[in-house]
């Protein structure tokens, strides 16, 4: 049985609510503190759960809450210019769901603070410090908050993460940054059918938008890092005039661009990636979802990895008898799964700005390549089949999962 009985979690938005519902199932309170005034309603673009992401919800009975916000996408197109190639799926298992962030956040919130979990915003943290029997939060309004354990479910740019190992890396950027808008036009495609396009400028991916139209995002190259402050203070018409100069000689991209308001223009900002952090927590301090591991975009596993680790971090610390012992055995339940999943999305990066050469020759080899390797079972059938049993009991034993 836990020693642990209370928990600050910091951080509000994705990872966060769900760990402290998870540790409320597990008998342990948990406040949730998060920096923004305010929910996070309107904050960050689309993002997609993945099976394992939705079923990592459903002991803690929030997986209809995700089903009801949002777009299931049932099939997924490669496609160079006009060419188009289905790619394999994965049988018997439920699709993917295409929700928005802020979406995600607050049905997320509302589910904990159903269950119990108090959410206290405008608290930024600045420090934390360990003593015999807790660890005490220090916040930036001066306040302070005391409980056994310390959650850092704050994102790539973690305070906890710097307090935990004040040599621990930073996000990457990608050199990119990240659009999207719901062009008034229609493909032609299938609703549910997410279509992954190659064109001059680049990779973007668009499906069709409930309601009408069509939902599309697209990358571009930035030549430094930007705030989401600073790219927001660039003026909407400028950034569309910018994608459709990299991207309005491509179909359907010019279509779709030239058919997309400026005014609904979404700026995403930079993508990042986390580099693999060495330490995912010290003394009674651990590190949980983007702010441990945030694979590149590319893996469609980001935000999935993060509820799942929010899960299994609640079920380490209800079977194991002390703090040491239940992190230990949350890295090693997490860490290697991350990481092969950060692999795979670094791999498919390569791919996303094929050269002239390479884009003449991909339509002909696009069926051999789907054939060959995208074998479905092999590249993401261990992610996406990926189940948690909350009522296995977690074992100390290094040997076993």
């Amino acid at each position: 049985m836990t020693q642990v009985k209370t928990a600050i979690v910091i951080g509000g938005g994705i990872a966060g609510p769900v760990a402290a519902l998870a540790l409320r199932k597990a008998g342990i309170e948990a406040t949730v503190y998060e920096a923004y005034p305010s929910p996070a309603d309107g904050i960050g673009g689309t993002l997609a759960l993945a099976p394992n992401g939705v079923a990592a919800l459903s002991p803690l009975g929030a997986d209809e809450d995700v089903r009801a916000i949002g777009t299931p996408i049932t099939s997924q197109v490669l496609a160079v210019g006009r060419k188009r190639v289905a790619l394999p799926g994965l049988a018997g298992v439920p699709p993917l769901q295409v929700v928005h962030r802020g979406e995600l956040s607050r049905v997320l919130h509302d589910r904990a603070v159903v269950a119990g979990v108090a959410v206290e915003y405008g608290r930024r943290l600045v420090d934390a410090r360990e003593d015999g029997s807790g660890v005490v939060a220090t916040f930036a309004d001066g306040g302070t908050a005391r409980a056994d354990i310390l959650i850092g479910a704050d994102g790539i740019r973690s305070a906890v993460r710097g307090l935990i190992d004040p040599q621990a890396p930073g996000p990457r950027f990608t050199g990119l940054l990240g659009f999207e808008a719901v062009a008034r036009y229609d493909t032609g495609a299938e609703p549910g059918t997410m279509t992954f396009a190659f064109g001059r400028g680049g990779y973007y991916l668009y499906w069709p938008e409930p309601g009408g139209g069509t939902r599309w995002g697209v990358n571009l190259p930035g030549e430094r890092e930007m705030s989401l402050t600073e790219a927001r203070a660039v003026p909407a018409d400028e950034w569309m005039r910018r994608l459709r100069d990299a991207y309005g000689d491509d179909d359907p991209a010019g279509e779709l661009l030239r058919t997309s308001d400026a005014g609904e223009l979404r700026v995403v900002g930079a993508l990042h990636i986390m580099p693999s952090v060495r330490h995912w927590y010290r003394g009674r301090m651990v590190l949980v979802g983007d702010a441990a591991h945030a694979p590149s975009n590319s893996s469609g596993q980001g935000a999935s990895l993060a509820l799942e680790s929010a899960v299994q971090l609640a079920r380490c610390l209800r079977d194991l008898p002390d703090v040491p012992s239940a992190f230990a055995a949350f890295e090693r339940l997490r860490r290697d799964r991350v990481e092969k999943v950060a692999a795979r999305a670094a791999r498919i990066n390569r791919t996303k700005a094929p050269g002239a050469v390479a884009r003449a020759v991909m339509p002909l080899l696009m069926p051999l390549f789907v054939k060959a390797a995208m074998n479905p079972e092999k590249t993401i059938g261990p992610e996406q089949r990926y189940l948690i049993d909350w009522d296995a009991p977690v074992s100390a034993d290094p040997a076993l999962r």
